[in-house]
């Protein structure tokens, strides 16, 4: 046991693609954190995740430009997070089943669209950073990937600084636990819940982006396939910090990544097994970390001025 866990563990292929699924969930995930401490919780990021997949391989198809397709992407994540934002928080309908609707509506119609249409192949450069890149195990890992990948860099750091250091961040955290009293103060609750869903669609569109331009190269019906919901998970075990939600973001990416490295080490695991496994985890780390970290008061509950 001990001698199988050492091969998988010294295979490069491990990191690759465990850092591949890690920066899918990240872009997820960070997007989905700033909504939830401004009292969103999101389910449609799935949704946002697919149409983000979809539109850069639309936009790859037009202008033969992964700029452009990255562009894209962010542009149809940040169009599905304003149908959650404006029905959720100005129509005032349930953001639970507006955010599952949306999953389905998109997932639906992308699917559709891609048997009708057919794709070329869509690739961004890879960009190899000098000296890092020969580090043993993680080097081709970290800094030899798609350009795309490289863009979680300064991603968290930014969505950190928004949400910790800008009035509007303040005012976004205030939404998400008392958001009676941040009416008082003169704060719009809805619009910076509006405003923080806006951020989580253009973070997932970039992460749909990634997904088609730094891994798959098309885009294919069901290729998501539920890492939405991971991503949800990913916040909820970090207990709603940012630094948190990396680390869950890692933990997921290498369960993703085993699924794939212990077959191809020439272990024999139940397919069953391997493909249910990362939803087992996400959902051992929802009722394990759920109860026992405190989330933002307001979460999920909906503002109606004038109720309490």
């Amino acid at each position: 046991m001990f001698d199988a866990l050492g091969t998988l563990l010294s295979s490069e292929a491990l990191y690759v693609s465990a850092f591949q699924f890690s920066v899918l969930f990240a872009f997820a995930g960070c997007g989905e954190w700033v909504a939830e401490r401004a009292g969103t919780l999101n389910i449609s990021v799935e949704g946002m995740l697919i149409g983000g997949a979809f539109g850069a391989v639309v936009g790859h198809q037009m202008t033969s430009s992964a700029i452009v397709g990255l562009l894209v992407g962010a542009l149809f994540g940040l169009l599905i997070a304003s149908l959650q934002a404006n029905l959720s928080h100005r129509l005032t309908a349930n953001q639970f089943v507006v955010g599952l609707a949306l999953n389905v509506l998109v997932l639906g119609l992308t699917a559709f669209l891609d048997s009708s249409i057919g794709f070329d192949p869509a690739h961004a450069k890879v960009i190899e950073i000098p000296v890092l890149i020969d580090l043993p195990l993680i080097g081709e890992a970290l800094f030899g990937r798609p350009w795309p990948a490289y863009l979680i860099y300064p991603l968290v750091p930014l969505l950190w600084w928004t949400v910790f250091r800008t009035r509007w961040g303040l005012e976004a955290r205030s939404v998400g636990e008392n958001p009676q009293a941040a009416d008082v103060s003169g704060i719009d609750v809805n619009a910076r819940r509006r405003q923080a869903i806006y951020i989580t669609g253009l973070c997932c569109g970039i992460g749909g982006a990634f997904l088609v331009l730094g891994q798959v190269g098309t885009f294919q019906a069901g290729m998501v396939n539920g890492r939405g919901y991971i991503a949800l998970a990913a916040v909820i075990f970090g207990g709603w910090t940012l630094r948190g939600t990396i680390i869950g973001c890692v933990l997921f990416g290498f369960v993703e990544a085993s699924t794939i490295s212990i077959p191809a080490n020439g272990y024999s695991i139940d397919p069953f097994i391997l493909e249910a496994a990362p939803y087992v985890v996400a959902l051992t780390v929802v009722l394990a970390f759920a109860t026992r970290v405190r989330q933002p008061r307001a979460l999920a509950q909906p503002f109606v001025r004038g109720l309490t």
